[in-house]
């Protein structure tokens, strides 16, 4: 019998993922090609055969995605699976347009036969959308478990952005190991947090590896989602933060819908900042898609080290890079703490940009008057200082969840804007997770830590 011929569509994530725990050792298939979107310089490359397996001892060519129907024709492709997320319904039926109409058939992978079931258990943090808060929820739970005296193992969804055969399996607790490991502005970000509360981080590409070598030293293991992407772990208890500011979404994006109606608890982050209307909509959501979740109302306030370097200055405001990009948000913390503090005006550095900074911004017209920090590489780490020397601004407002200064050198003066989960009332995450982790199933975790 012939081989069924596929191409796994992706964004160097979920993709790799679903290769390998679907595809990798199946010889009733051949996955001819990955094709790549949203992360740059990833694509024109390969998914190397020592992560590949026997079955592609010359590894699989990844290539850009609008080659796509290209190589449909040219492979006589007959299956085409989408594996990336954040992206509006629209956009996904789109693509599937297109490549039924070419004659191969257009496919989704199920959370059943892609989550990995864990000898320990599993808390999930996931998201409707990038940029909802879900890093600092997550950090607020593995704060509330280590006060429960359990030894926690963060395990990050992937960001596998440079050579990809050294990094199936990445174990973070230091930031030497961030060097080590080469890592990204956007890593750091999701990294550093973790480290600097005393948490290993895991992340990687081979999941299965990752899981089994997390375990080892874990009490709980805490998925990290990223992207709004599922968990690839499969959760005993899944958390999934919505954001309203953007009502509505947490129905019209894929997978985020899928984490919205899993959720066991769902957390309306940013109320305090949020127009009333836009919450009312979400729980009415909530009551439709989930009504058994447990809801938890929460706000992320932002706070400066220094309001007197920014009250009455023009700025430069640094966001967060996905969460301005492919997350849609026209603003983030950076501005609401410009706002807060009393900034002049927020100066747009479009005028400034160079290489592959202005690149960021042809592909990602919607952003505001801020500078995303993109980083996934060391020439684009170059291009944004340049850019932030070049913008003719009295201060600039760092709202990155890490020091940007230990990465590249600010000349200007600057403050840093932090932000932490708190919840409103009850009930609150330490008090479901109490609940959670309690009688029979505590004395057990409490027994294999002797």
């Amino acid at each position: 019998m012939a081989k069924k011929r596929i191409i796994i569509m992706g964004a160097a994530g979920r993709d790799f993922h679903n290769f390998n725990v679907l595809y990798r050792d199946n010889k009733t298939v051949e996955v001819v090609a990955f094709t790549a979107s949203q992360i740059p310089d990833i694509d024109k490359r390969k998914y190397p055969a020592v992560l590949a397996g026997k079955l592609y001892p010359r590894g699989i060519p990844i290539h850009p995605e609008e080659n796509l129907l290209e190589l449909i024709k040219k492979h006589k492709v007959d299956e085409v699976v989408f594996s990336y997320s954040d992206v509006p319904y629209n956009y996904v039926m789109d693509k599937a347009a297109y490549v039924i109409a070419m004659g191969a058939r257009f496919s989704l992978e199920g959370s059943r036969s892609t989550m990995i079931d864990s000898k320990k258990p599993v808390v999930a943090v996931c998201a409707t959308r990038t940029g909802c808060g879900k890093s600092q929820t997550t950090r607020r739970v593995a704060e509330a478990l280590q006060e429960m005296e359990f030894k926690v193992v963060v395990i990050r969804h992937p960001m596998p952005y440079g050579n990809l055969a050294r990094q199936a399996c990445q174990r973070f607790a230091t930031y030497s190991d961030l060097d080590k490991h080469e890592c990204t502005i956007e890593e750091r970000e999701e990294y550093e947090p973790h480290l600097d509360r005393g948490v290993v981080v895991y992340a990687g590409i081979d999941y299965e590896m990752i899981l089994r070598k997390a375990e080892k030293e874990a009490d709980v293991i805490l998925w990290d989602g990223g992207n709004n992407d599922m968990s690839f772990c499969r959760p005993d208890l899944q958390i999934t933060v919505v954001d309203p500011h953007r009502p509505g979404h947490e129905i019209e994006y894929y997978p985020g819908q899928v984490n919205f109606m899993i959720a066991d608890v769902i957390v309306i982050n940013k109320i305090d900042t949020a127009q009333p209307e836009n919450v009312r909509e979400v729980r009415r959501n909530i009551q439709a898609y989930n009504p058994t979740a447990v809801v938890v109302d929460a706000a992320s306030p932002v706070r400066i080290d220094d309001p007197s370097r920014i009250r009455g200055k023009k700025v430069l405001i640094i966001e967060d890079g996905p969460t301005t990009t492919h997350g849609e948000m026209e603003y983030g913390a950076g501005m609401m703490a410009a706002v807060k503090y009393g900034a002049e005006e927020a100066v747009d550095p479009r005028p400034y940009t160079v290489g592959s900074i202005t690149d960021t911004f042809e592909m990602y017209p919607e952003i505001g008057p801020l500078l995303p920090a993109m980083g996934y590489f060391g020439k684009q780490l170059q291009d944004l200082r340049k850019t932030i020397d070049r913008v003719e601004c009295d201060a600039v407002v760092v709202a990155t969840p890490i020091d940007l200064t230990r990465i590249i050198k600010i000349k200007k003066p600057y403050v840093r804007v932090y932000y932490d989960l708190q919840e409103i009332g009850t009930p609150d995450l330490p008090e479901i997770l109490h609940s959670h982790f309690t009688g029979a199933k505590k004395r057990r975790l409490k027994g294999k830590k002797k």
